[in-house]
């Protein structure tokens, strides 16, 4: 059944990561029901792994999420539901643990005025997911455009919270990452307005947070990336200039505020639509990996730079994969020097989900495979994090109905 869905059975990865020198994956059981999809890593400070997913509940859907609690996902409860929810295989839900009892869970609310229109609504815990409360939406805008691609993080002052914001755009006249069956590029939402970048959140007691603009021009549906540092967030992003350059930008939150937007790297990706691929980022104190796409001079490509200073300059950038790659990467950091990173990789008519390790000078180790999937933009974006002794994925395995897959590995 596993291997209808179009991934390869972990019974066989088993098998030939014992017989090809692969690090062997263990399954892990993941409570969710027929027809889950949309799953989301996040670890919480204490190193703990948290995964959430949709999966169908009567007319609508649910928000449901679990705690790992050794060889299988423990589930923890339900942070909402709905029937007028927006879902997309590149914009959807999460739920993260910040510590402390303090929760963060947001998920896209669908409103008149088109197919694109919707908005982003937020709900926190302060009792470790025992209580949420009333579901507000961070925006002040209220306009009939596309508010999402959310990162959420821990602020002084409640849950924070980062999208992209449409309300300069005008309502899309047709296009969109659902029109898209390769799940490659698309130029939806690019009206006389550019998409911006736009934080807030939600404080301690419920309200809303201060809406502040952070870009006031970026790529229209690649998803954001934040990661905590001391002191502060660093927030990535896909960036959008009136030439259609369309490479990795970062922010960063301290005690003065945001900062204006700097560029992680120089590629040069002249893009006329959006590719749909937005950049990965992890941290190790003021230590910080990023991973992303581009395919600048014509050839795709999966990269990675580090930062020593809390993401204020970065390293000039590796290449993790070429060519054969589709992206929709993921990275964590194994110390202060090391990083991982996951993507999705073409293997005939289907992709792989790979990863590999790499360390600040440079040196790269060797691709590994953690399974076979479908390429189509149905198998979502595949997750990664580190775990005490390895990493965990977790992934969309495409089929009727979908399922939510999960594995742990041994560090490569």
């Amino acid at each position: 059944m596993l291997a209808a869905a179009g991934v390869l059975p972990l019974s066989l990865l088993l098998l030939l990561g014992a017989c090809g020198g692969q690090p062997v994956p263990a399954p892990l059981e993941v409570p969710a029901a027929a027809g889950a999809s949309l799953p989301r890593l996040s670890t919480d400070p204490g190193g703990n792994a948290w995964l959430s997913w949709v999966e169908p509940a009567g007319t609508g859907h649910a928000l449901r999420y679990a705690r790992l609690e050794e060889n299988a996902w423990e589930l923890a409860g339900t942070a909402a539901a709905g029937d007028d929810w927006f879902l997309n295989w590149a914009d959807f839900p999460s739920v993260v643990h910040l510590g402390d009892g303090l929760m963060g869970a947001h998920w896209l609310h669908k409103v008149d005025g088109g197919p694109y229109a919707y908005h982003v609504r937020m709900a926190i815990s302060r009792d470790g997911g025992a209580h949420w409360s009333a579901p507000v939406t961070p925006h002040d805008d209220r306009s009939a455009t596309e508010h999402g691609f959310v990162s959420l993080f821990p602020r002084d002052d409640g849950v924070g919270a980062a999208w992209l914001d449409g309300r300069r755009t005008a309502q899309a006249a047709g296009g969109g990452a659902d029109d898209d069956p390769a799940g490659e590029a698309h130029d939806h939402g690019s009206g006389p307005g550019a998409m911006t970048l736009r934080a807030g959140g939600v404080a301690l007691d419920g309200t809303p947070l201060e809406d502040l603009e952070l870009d006031g021009m970026t790529c229209d549906c690649c998803p954001t990336a934040v990661t905590s540092v001391p002191g502060g967030a660093v927030l990535l992003y896909r960036d959008r200039s009136p030439a259609e350059i369309r490479d990795i930008y970062s922010v960063r939150l301290d005690t003065r505020g945001w900062s204006a937007p700097a560029a992680v790297a120089r590629d040069d990706w002249h893009m006329p639509a959006c590719p749909v691929n937005g950049p990965a980022v992890a941290s190790h104190g003021e230590q910080l990996a990023s991973a992303w796409f581009t395919a600048a001079g014509g050839t795709p490509r999966v990269r990675l730079a580090f930062s020593a200073d809390g993401g204020r300059s970065w390293s000039a950038p590796v290449d993790i994969a070429a060519a054969e790659t589709l992206g929709r990467v993921a990275v964590v950091m194994d110390g202060p020097d090391r990083a991982v990173v996951s993507w999705l990789g073409h293997a005939d008519r289907q992709a792989e989900i790979r990863y590999r390790r790499a360390n600040r000078s440079g040196r790269l180790g060797p691709v590994r495979t953690l399974a076979t999937t479908s390429p189509a933009r149905s198998s979502g974006f595949p997750q990664m994090a580190r775990v005490e002794g390895g990493l965990v994925f977790a992934w969309t395995a495409a089929g009727e109905p979908s399922r939510v897959r999960s594995a742990r590995v041994p560090l490569p």
